[in-house]
């Protein structure tokens, strides 16, 4: 499959996964907080599918995934669930690129 659509789909898959994980959450401004953490989760998706790194593209997608967590947990204080959440997406989705990729 090509490369840009796959990280289209994916991106799409992880941003819905976080978006589902976040719903029973209560949060002062919920779509603002929902909508942020889609796009996160879609830029991983999407990256995780096309970055190229010598090493393994799993492994490739968890940095890609930690790499865009960062920021996102520093201004929410959440550092766990949101750094294991963009590692394991990350990781995930560089593992499909790899395998549905071509």
């Amino acid at each position: 499959m090509n490369r840009l659509l796959l990280g289209l789909l994916l991106g799409l898959a992880a941003g819905g996964v976080d978006v589902l994980l976040m719903l029973p959450m209560k949060f002062p401004d919920k779509p603002t907080a929902l909508a942020s953490a889609f796009f996160s989760r879609f830029a991983i998706g999407f990256l995780a599918a096309n970055v190229k790194v010598p090493f393994h593209p799993a492994l490739a997608g968890a940095l890609v995934g930690l790499l865009i967590s960062i920021p996102d947990a520093i201004i929410t204080k959440a550092y766990t669930p949101i750094l294991i959440t963009g590692v394991i997406l990350g990781a995930l989705c560089g593992w499909a690129a790899h395998a549905w990729g071509s």
